[in-house]
C-alpha cells in the first residue's frame, strides 16, 4: 500500500515546537476567558470551545510525532482515535463561530443565534465522536506509515477502504470548511461595509472619528485572516492527501511533509496570536497581569470604554446610540479587534 514516509528528527522538533506553541496558545484563551467573567461573551465561549479542540489535537499530534509508532499498538490507537476526534471537532467548531457570527450580524438575529447553540454542541461533539467510536469499533484506526500524517496514527494503512475512512475522521469536514468559511466571512464584511457606509452618508462626523476607524479597521482585517489562515495552515495535508489519490510520490517530499505538519498543530497557536495578542483590551490586562509595569497599566487605563463595556454585554443607551448602524456587529468588536 505504499512506502513509509519517513519522518526526520528535524521535522520531529518543528512539529513538536508548533504543538508546543498551539498547547500554550490553547491554554491562553482559556484561561482568559475563565480569569475575567467580562470576557465571557457567546463569540468567546464558541472561541473557548474551538480552543479546547485545538488543545486536544495538539496534545495528541505531540505524543503520536514523539513517538512515530511502527504498529497497530494501543497507545498508537489511543492517539489516532483523540486526534481524529479533535481535528473534526476544531473543523466544526470553526465553522460554528462563522455560522454564529453571520446569524448574528447579517440576519440580525441573537436569538437565533444563542439558540443555534445547543445544535454546535450536538453536532461539533457528538458526529466526531459518533464517527470515531464507529472507526474504533471496526479497527479502522491505527499504524497509517504517515502517508497523510506527520508520523501520528490515523487511518490504518492495510483498511480496504482508508480512503473513505480518511474522508469521514477529517477530510470531507476539511473540505466543507474551505467553502463555507470563506462564503460566511465575505458576507459578513460585505454587511459591515454597507452598514459603515450608511452611517457615513447621514452622520459624517461619527463615521471619521479615529477610535471608530481603528475598530472597524480591525475586524475587517480579522475578517479577512480567519479564512485565510484557516486554509493556509491546513492546505498542505489536502494537497498530501489529493497526492495519495493520485498514487505520487511527491507526498513524501520533506519540505511538504513539514509543512504539513506544522500546519495541523498551528491552529491554536494562530487563534492565539488573531484572538488574545491582537485584540487590545486583552493584550493590555496581560500585560498588566504579567509585567505590572506603568506602561501596561496606562493601556488598560486607555483602553476604549466601549469594548470593556459591550464585553461584559453591558451596552449603555449612550453605546447604543452612537454604534445604532451596526449594533449586531458592534458587540463583536473585543472579539474581532
Amino acid at each position: 500500500m505504499g512506502n513509509e514516509t519517513v519522518v526526520y528528527p528535524s521535522e520531529q522538533v518543528l512539529v513538536l515546537c508548533s504543538c508546543a506553541l498551539s498547547f500554550a496558545g490553547s491554554s491562553l484563551i482559556i484561561l482568559t476567558y475563565l480569569v475575567w467573567p467580562d470576557l465571557r461573551t457567546v463569540p468567546r465561549r464558541l472561541l473557548v470551545y474551538l480552543s479546547v479542540s485545538d488543545w486536544l489535537s495538539a496534545v495528541s499530534y505531540a505524543f503520536g510525532v514523539w513517538r512515530v509508532s511502527h504498529s497497530n499498538s494501543p497507545d498508537c490507537i489511543v492517539q489516532g482515535a483523540i486526534s481524529s476526534f479533535a481535528n473534526s471537532s476544531s473543523f466544526f467548531w470553526t465553522v460554528a463561530i462563522a455560522v454564529y457570527l453571520y446569524v448574528f450580524i447579517v440576519r440580525s438575529s441573537q436569538r437565533v443565534a444563542d439558540s443555534l447553540v445547543l445544535f454546535f454542541h450536538f453536532v461539533s461533539w457528538g458526529v466526531p465522536l459518533a464517527i470515531t467510536v464507529a472507526a474504533v469499533s471496526l479497527s479502522k484506526i491505527g499504524y497509517d506509515a504517515s502517508e497523510v500524517t506527520v508520523g501520528w496514527c490515523w487511518v490504518r494503512i492495510h483498511a480496504t477502504d482508508r480512503v473513505l475512512w480518511m474522508l469521514l475522521t477529517g477530510k470531507i469536514w476539511e473540505f466543507m470548511a474551505y467553502l463555507i468559511l470563506p462564503v460566511l466571512y465575505i458576507l459578513i464584511k460585505r454587511h459591515i461595509h454597507v452598514a459603515h457606509a450608511a452611517l457615513s452618508e447621514y452622520r459624517p462626523i461619527m463615521a471619521t472619528r479615529p477610535q471608530s476607524h481603528s475598530f472597524s479597521s480591525m475586524a475587517d482585517t480579522k475578517l479577512t485572516l480567519i479564512p485565510i489562515t484557516f486554509i493556509f495552515l491546513r492546505i498542505w495535508s489536502t494537497v498530501r492527501f489529493i497526492l495519495l489519490l493520485a498514487d505520487s510520490p511527491v507526498r513524501q517530499n520533506p519540505i511538504l511533509v513539514t509543512l504539513h505538519g506544522i500546519g495541523n498543530t498551528s491552529q491554536g497557536a494562530a487563534n492565539c496570536i488573531m484572538f488574545v495578542f491582537f485584540t487590545e483590551p486583552i493584550r493590555a490586562r496581560l500585560c498588566a497581569a504579567l509585567f505590572c509595569c506603568s506602561k501596561c497599566r496606562a493601556d488598560v487605563q486607555r483602553s476604549p470604554e466601549a469594548p470593556d463595556k459591550l464585553l461584559s454585554g453591558q451596552g449603555t443607551s449612550t453605546l447604543r446610540e452612537e454604534d445604532s448602524d451596526d449594533e449586531n456587529s458592534g458587540c463583536f468588536r473585543p472579539w474581532l479587534n
